[in-house]
């Protein structure tokens, strides 16, 4: 017994890692694609990448129909004949997409190397408080305070937002000319290179550090216009009161509703409350896909929100603590029952040789 007790433990150990690094994971892997993050740098190469991706399939399927159209009927000729064109097309509005995307980074670069000056992106700020003003104006979603706009979301995203929201948004599958974004008036209001760098340097300027940033802030002025979270009693209009009288909160209530169904319009469908959400996708799958909503999941309405890679941790770490409300105080106990088992292993295991001395 005394030579199989090491063996034992071995293959217990063996087995627990095995389902902790290997099976779990794995599972991960299943559920969700393998997305690298690429730092939070909004370069376009993703964007790029997902056009070039659409095209090669296209041209596959396009060369694939070609091939059958050699030994197809009359009929089959047909449609195979109105597939290819139809391929064609679709490959030629691709191109074009892409190249709007090439064109649209190149520009964001170009911007992001210009020395701003800050005074004078002051006067060219004030025409964005017109909508940025906090009075809870309904543009689909409630444009957010720019405040602290400077330290949430970076440098080349703000210059994408200002120049081409759609493109920076990597919405482009979703608005059109008939559908326009509802900032898409800002790229006519501050066109020129040198007054986007200006307003970006101004905008930076005034927010606070980064240090200051606690989660909590990272994540209602970032996600929280459209994302609740009930277990921390937010809602999308803000911390839920307590109302002496029930008539106000049902008036309060309602006002959470009906700037719910103006999100449903917006987005095509109600963004879910994210109280669990850390719980069931993982924290991988929650800031790739805040980094860019389309390598997760293609087509989503969801924005690319553009934030540092310092926002979205603190995010994460925001959904953490909502997610599980106990969580430190469970991690401290764990770490102490831990050092118990080892301290009581180590006098068990000393009390048997004391016991069983005489036996081997």
């Amino acid at each position: 017994m005394k030579n199989k007790e090491p063996l034992i433990l071995a293959v217990v150990v063996f087995f627990s890692l095995a389902t902790y690094y290997l099976v779990e994971p794995y599972a991960h892997h299943i559920l969700h694609k393998d997305v690298e993050s690429k730092g939070f740098v909004y370069d376009g190469s993703d964007d790029i990448l997902e056009v070039e991706n659409i095209i090669s399939g296209l041209q596959k399927t396009k060369l694939e129909k070609e091939l059958e159209y050699k030994d197809a009927s009359a009929d089959e000729k047909q449609k195979l004949k109105t597939a290819i064109i139809t391929s064609e097309n679709d490959i030629a509005i691709q191109k074009v997409r892409l190249e709007k995307k090439q064109t649209f980074f190149s520009d964001v670069a170009r911007i992001a190397k210009i020395k701003g000056d800050a005074v004078t992106g002051e006067a060219i700020f004030a025409t964005c408080s017109g909508c940025h003003n906090d009075a809870g104006i309904v543009m689909g979603t409630i444009p957010p305070s720019l405040d602290n706009a400077g330290v949430y979301y970076t440098k080349n995203y703000l210059i994408g937002i200002i120049k081409d929201p759609v493109m920076i948004s990597n919405v482009d599958h979703k608005f059109s000319v008939e559908n326009e974004h509802p900032m898409a008036s800002v790229k006519y209001m501050v066109s020129s290179d040198e007054d986007i760098a200006n307003v970006v340097a101004y905008m930076q300027k005034i927010a606070i550090s980064p240090e200051k940033v606690t989660p909590k802030m990272a994540y209602e002025n970032t996600c929280g216009r459209c994302h609740s979270v009930v277990y921390e009693k937010w809602t999308q209009l803000g911390t839920t009161e307590k109302f002496k009288h029930k008539k106000d909160t049902l008036a309060a209530e309602i006002k959470v509703l009906e700037y719910e169904d103006s999100l449903k319009v917006y987005m095509g469908k109600l963004p879910p409350d994210l109280s669990m959400y850390i719980r069931s996708r993982g924290e991988h799958f929650i800031s790739t896909f805040i980094e860019n909503p389309q390598s997760q999941l293609e087509g989503t309405s969801m924005p690319r929100v553009g934030v540092t890679a310092d926002t979205a941790d603190k995010v994460v770490e925001y959904l953490k603590n909502a997610g599980d409300t106990k969580r430190h105080e469970r991690e401290e106990i764990g770490r102490n029952v831990m050092i118990y088992i080892v301290i009581f292993a180590l006098f068990a295991f000393l009390w048997k040789r004391e016991i069983w001395k005489d036996l081997h």
